[in-house]
């Protein structure tokens, strides 16, 4: 990580959906459905040199030799995909400012694989909820709707009860990815 802690903070926040498709995908190849399509659009913003050493590490690759030759900003979103495999504790936290479109089909990956009785997603997703429920607010509330999503509620007027118009379209959006991924 580079001298500028505030810096690193600002980047992982700004990765953080990435980050954790990548390593969802790692974790439970084929539970993270617009991965390829989220590495494409990083490769057409000129990322390439990221999104190579990306698919060296979902190919299996772990070695610390990845991270060479990378300027700062690749290497503290690649570092953390690689410490978020080791410990997905580590991972940065998806709920800072969070946008639907991004975390939806992430936060619905997760709940999908955990129905499907994936313990990595379910400790994932644990954790994801701690840092959640810590958030408060419409995320505190979707901390406490995770199981009941994992045990298959799908009900929105329910799942949606107290949340911000905000909080509300994060929900349907989650529950519309996850209807496309139990359709597969």
């Amino acid at each position: 990580m580079s001298d500028i802690p505030e810096l690193d903070e600002q980047i992982l926040q700004s990765h953080a959906g990435l980050i954790h498709r990548v390593v969802m995908h790692c974790n439970n190849p084929g539970s993270v459905p617009d991965l390829e399509q989220v590495l494409q659009q990083a490769e057409q913003n000129e990322w390439t040199q990221l999104v190579a050493v990306i698919r060296d590490i979902m190919s299996g690759k772990r070695e610390e030799s990845l991270l060479l030759g990378l300027d700062d900003e690749d290497r503290v979103i690649l570092e953390s995909i690689l410490r978020g495999l080791q410990d997905p504790s580590t991972l940065p936290d998806l709920q800072a400012d969070f946008d639907s479109s991004m975390a939806a089909p992430g936060i619905a990956g997760l709940v999908h694989a955990s129905r499907k009785g994936n313990a990595q997603a379910l400790q994932i997703i644990a954790n994801m909820a701690k840092q959640m429920l810590a958030a408060g607010g419409d995320m505190g509330i979707l901390a406490g709707r995770i199981r009941p999503l994992v045990e298959g509620e799908r009900d929105a007027d329910k799942l949606t009860e107290n949340m911000t118009e905000k909080g509300q379209k994060l929900m349907v959006d989650i529950l519309e990815e996850l209807l496309k991924l139990e359709a597969n």
